[in-house]
């Protein structure tokens, strides 16, 4: 997580939100980190409600948000959704609309038609921007500017947000039309970028985080140095196994982690095979939990193969901490409290 000031820690104290499609509460984490109050939450797996509650100490969480109706949902002031990717992800299908996980898009906009919160934070994987030719991200754009919204994407990579992850995910972020913010940018991140190395959980892992086979083939480590006699902040492939497919290819701690998976599969599946010292192994738990900006205090599932389908599911804390960054100046220029419910609804056919 983002290291937050005093003053910061209460600065959207009077914000209320709502957390859809919750997963495991990447977005709780930063909101909550900025004092602003959690209204209601939707997550329908049994699992990550499970470390949901145990972290968050939440009353209750709603399941399937398809059974929702929009007028149970408490008025609030933002809209947070890391809404399922996995009709627009390269490891998916990518049939967009055509997949039923595509459609909870418009669970998000029934929502928003009735209650109008000033301000949306979706986020969701990079190529939902080309899938079919780009018509389902255009229509998308079209649907929130009909819900009275402009909309700003912004394509970031997590390893330029204080994490070693190469994570590239695009961000939503949309204000009501009543707010007359026709220009947004997200301000140039500066952060040390940080190597798997700086991330580890050593001297102790567990075993069956261990790979060992005999069709193990490894490079010479001559790895790249930059101009400061570091190496460079990239990705660096070390060593294959079998044929070297996905989730058969080993990388070095001295560089960057590559995306974390919810389902790739093979010896190194869903965190890549790093070689630690003399050992060839998977990411703990933990580590994962750290690419992912959450803290060390954040309890997760016992089952680690659980534990790495939540965190490869989940959104950067660190990422979503540094958009409300950028939102507070906007915050602060408006009258408390800072953000007004509306009554006044849409004629969009959804």
């Amino acid at each position: 997580m983002i290291s937050i000031s005093t003053k910061e820690k209460e600065a959207l104290s009077n914000v209320k939100y709502i957390d859809l499609f919750a997963g495991i509460g990447g977005f709780r984490l930063a909101l909550d980190s900025f004092g602003a109050k959690c209204v209601f939450t939707s997550e329908w797996d049994m699992n990550c409600q499970e470390v949901y509650k145990q972290n968050f100490l939440q009353d209750e969480i709603y399941g399937d948000i398809t059974q929702v109706h929009e007028k149970d949902i408490p008025k609030h002031d933002i809209l947070c959704a890391g809404f399922p990717c996995q009709a627009f992800s390269i490891s998916g299908k990518r049939k967009g609309f055509d997949d039923s996980k595509g459609t909870l898009f418009f669970d998000i906009a029934r929502i928003a038609k009735l209650r109008q919160p000033n301000i949306l934070i979706l986020e969701n994987v990079k190529n939902l921007m080309t899938i079919n030719g780009g018509k389902t991200f255009q229509r998308m754009i079209k649907i929130l500017k009909e819900l009275n919204y402009d909309t700003f994407t912004e394509l970031v990579s997590a390893n330029l947000f204080g994490v070693p992850q190469k994570r590239e995910r695009i961000f939503f972020i949309c204000f009501h039309n009543d707010l007359k913010i026709k220009n947004f940018k997200l301000s140039a991140p500066n952060f040390p970028i940080p190597k798997v190395r700086d991330i580890l959980e050593e001297p102790s892992v567990d075993k069956d985080l261990l790979i060992r086979r005999e069709d193990t083939i490894m490079n010479e480590e001559n790895l790249k140095r930059d101009l400061f006699e570091g190496y460079e902040s990239k990705i660096h492939r070390i060593g294959t196994i079998n044929k070297g497919g996905q989730g058969e290819r080993i990388y070095s701690i001295d560089g960057l982690g590559i995306t974390l998976s919810a389902y790739g599969g093979g010896p190194g599946r869903k965190t890549g095979a790093y070689k630690v010292g003399k050992k060839i192994r998977r990411l703990s738990p933990r580590e994962t939990a750290r690419m992912m900006g959450f803290p060390d205090s954040f309890g997760f599932h016992k089952n680690i193969g659980i534990a790495h389908t939540q965190f490869g599911n989940s959104v950067v804390v660190n990422i979503v901490q540094f958009i409300l960054r950028d939102l507070l100046s906007l915050f602060s220029n408006l009258s408390s409290p800072y953000l007004k419910c509306r009554c006044k609804q849409p004629n969009v056919i959804l």
